[in-house]
């Protein structure tokens, strides 16, 4: 039908076909990292008497030297201008969830009026970025406008096209952390101080434990085409209405499935891409729905890990533009299919070379590694609110709980051979010695410890945060969020658990406790003190839900109040005691959030009113009109009893298309005047409360009325591409 937008969207995206992508001539190695400054780069482009201060400040968090600052410009400057570089930004982190740049030419005037180009120690040591234009949570007024970037050494320069860009911390004048990649960095050198402290019962050469992270990007892809003939994907990253596809991921013929010509194009350019900046993809398939997809890196350390997570979201959209296609970031872009996430596995190595949460190959390696173990499960178990609080969003809320992913409520997942194992350790007698599945000796004066293997169960796709073997994958994560929200909150409790369990210990050996003995004393009661946060079975299910709850986990599903956990006593007890974060970059994360989570909800609600106002419901009324002319004419054509007949289900479907409408125009007019009531709260916690409570629930319905209108009004006249045609156009 001529004149339908999504008629004309379907004619142009059957014409995309897949882009061809010249394939470099240099092998992988090579490519690798060449728009990065690597270390490598920077021993021939800087100085040799300043590198051993330059590294040593990278390795071990020593702050920049306005010295060691100028000669890494010089150096900097002139790799980037002969990688094509013109220009120049601080790369940071705000809490806005992306990231942000403002662009700077190397071109000035020197004292003569010559131009020159200049690009200055000063830059890297400090910018003013303007802080007024990104949240802050009342941490600053907006009338003010400094704030300070700053080079983060830890995370290598890189240029992209024309630019340099330089990661950076953001903070406010006062100090204040206004980022995610600040309160990370504190955290890493907090689990870093204490877990350094523990390691050091079992080997003195340990100096220094490393956070890595290893995450997994889930992602969807629709045709250009079709995404801008959906306003609704266009202004909020989700479809907020459209019918089940008759056809969707039922028979489960897209995981690990051939990938389409069209969408391997486009990751093996954007492989390419990742390379040159240094992203070590590793890992890409289909996921379970169909348009789906999943990619992965080696792991890395955590804060560049993280780095490269937000700089490969922002490559993914500009390489998917190249091949007619758009990136769908958002958890749950389609109602009633699979939603995306972001694992991120998570765990700790040291500078000898071992993982502090792997089982070791012998048992004195298996004593270690069973205390990391137990003292993340008891900081997951304290802080099991605060977890959940830090992957909670407005997006996020829709995958969580909805049987397709992690449960909203935070467990552990051990598997049978390792809960086994934990169990006969605290059932143990420790003065008979533990003489357990015993293979070798240990001489701990404490007998035996059980040889602990990878474990060889199947996984739990049910559990939010999964032992794997040598790893925890915090599953719960969304596929939009910034990877430091959920790590820098883990690493900050894992600090403060390991702070907490190195005083016990060491008070039992002031004391005249053997250090092998005290490890098991505070080792076993660890075990049964967090025995609730353990939970192997079923996490969709309702008896666990009323389970859960009787163990004192947090089981609030509202994301206003699953926010406040950041406010508990604990969580600020926890992450003053870090340094991770003051009680006041706490509040303002708060505010933060309760305003995000109000303000998306403000903009969804509008483009639903505008939606089903200005498409939905001219489409069903242009419908039923045909159907009333319809039904006029036989009137006019046969006798009455056989017009009656001729055109019974006409008429019910007329009725049942006025009782739709009706329904959604009674719905539009309440959304908008509760919609106007809660922004008229100024408490931003009371507002995003009453956005859950209210707006929420009508849009639900609302969206059920416009689902049926869809599957009752004549294809030709929907104006909107359909699930279908969405989910399966390549």
């Amino acid at each position: 039908m001529t004149g339908n937008i999504r008629f004309e969207a379907l004619k142009s995206a059957w014409k995309h076909e897949p882009v061809k992508v010249d394939r470099p001539l240099a092998r992988a190695n090579v490519i690798f990292a060449q728009n990065v400054f690597t270390r490598e780069k920077m021993k021939e482009y800087i100085a040799s008497n300043i590198l051993d201060q330059l590294f040593d400040l990278m390795d071990n968090e020593k702050t920049l030297s306005r010295d060691i600052a100028n000669s890494v410009a010089i150096g900097m400057k002139k790799w980037a201008m002969e990688q094509g570089a013109t220009h120049y930004t601080h790369w940071f982190q705000p809490l806005t969830g992306g990231t942000a740049e403002k662009h700077d030419a190397f071109f000035d005037f020197d004292d003569n009026g010559k131009p020159i180009e200049k690009f200055s120690g000063s830059v890297l040591y400090q910018q003013e970025p303007d802080a007024s234009s990104f949240p802050s949570g009342g941490i600053r007024n907006t009338f003010e406008a400094r704030g300070y970037s700053a080079w983060d050494p830890s995370s290598p320069a890189f240029v992209i096209g024309d630019r340099l860009c330089i990661p950076t911390i953001f903070v406010a004048y006062t100090g204040e952390a206004l980022d995610y990649k600040t309160p990370l960095l504190r955290s890493i050198a907090a689990v870093n101080k204490a877990a350094v402290a523990v390691a050091n019962y079992f080997d003195r050469n340990v100096k220094k434990v490393t956070t890595y992270l290893g995450w997994e990007q889930e992602y969807f892809l629709v045709d250009e085409s079709l995404f801008a003939a959906r306003p609704d994907l266009l202004m909020t990253g989700r479809t907020l209405m459209g019918h089940y596809s008759s056809k969707n991921q039922q028979l489960d013929d897209h995981y690990f499935g051939i990938i389409p010509e069209r969408v391997l194009a486009f990751m093996t350019e954007l492989e390419f891409e990742a390379q040159k900046l240094g992203i070590p993809l590793k890992t890409r398939h289909n996921e379970v729905a169909p348009n789906q997809f999943e990619l992965a890196p080696i792991y890395e350390e955590a804060n560049l890990s993280s780095d490269h997570n937000q700089l490969l979201m922002s490559i993914m959209e500009q390489v998917a533009r190249h091949h007619h296609f758009r990136v769908l970031l958002h958890e749950k872009p389609y109602g009633g299919v699979n939603g995306s996430g972001k694992h991120c596995n998570w765990s700790l190595g040291t500078n000898t070379g071992i993982n502090l949460v792997a089982p070791g190959k012998n048992p004195y390696q298996n004593l270690q590694f069973v205390t990391f173990l137990v003292n993340v499960l008891k900081a997951v178990h304290r802080h099991n609110g605060l977890l959940k609080a830090s992957i909670a969003s407005a997006t996020n809320a829709h995958r969580l709980g909805a049987n397709e992913a992690p449960p909203a409520i935070i467990s552990v997942f051990l598997g049978s051979q390792l809960t086994e194992a934990l169990n006969q350790i605290e059932n143990a007698d420790v003065d008979k010695g533990i003489i357990i599945n015993a293979k070798k000796e240990m001489k701990l004066g404490v007998g035996n410890i059980p040889e602990i293997l990878l474990d060889n169960t199947d996984r739990n796709r049910t559990s939010p945060f999964a032992f794997t073997g040598n790893r925890f994958e915090f599953r719960a994560v969304g596929s939009s969020a910034n990877c430091a929200a959920a790590v820098l909150a883990l690493n900050a409790a894992v600090a403060e658990q390991l702070t907490l369990f190195k005083e016990e210990v060491d008070g039992l050996i002031d004391h005249g406790e053997a250090k092998e003995r005290a490890l098991f004393h505070v080792i076993k009661r660890y075990i049964r003190d967090c025995r609730d946060i353990r939970f192997d079975g079923n996490g969709y299910s309702e008896e666990w839900k009323q389970e859960a709850s009787k163990r004192g986990l947090d089981c609030e599903t509202s994301v206003p109040t699953i926010i406040e956990n950041y406010l508990s006593a604990s969580s600020v007890q926890m992450f003053s005691s870090t340094g991770v974060l003051s009680p006041a970059e706490l509040q303002s994360r708060c505010e933060v959030k309760w305003e995000n989570y109000s303000l998306k909800l403000q903009i969804e609600s509008r483009v639903f009113g505008d939606l089903v106002i200005n498409h939905v419901l001219p489409a069903a009324k242009q419908y039923q009109s045909i159907l009333l002319e319809k039904v006029a004419r036989a009137q006019q054509v046969f006798d009455k009893a056989e017009a009656s007949t001729l055109n019974q289900q006409d008429c019910l479907l007329i009725r049942r298309i006025e009782s739709h409408a009706s329904a959604i125009i009674a719905g539009v007019d309440k959304m908008t005047q509760l919609r106007i009531t809660a922004n008229h709260i100024e408490n931003q916690r009371e507002r995003a409360i009453a956005f859950h409570d209210t707006i929420v629930p009508i849009m639900e319905d609302i969206r059920k009325h416009v689902d049926e209108l869809e599957m009752w009004i004549d294809d030709q006249l929907w104006p909107l591409p359909k699930y279908r045609e969405l989910l399966f156009t390549r």
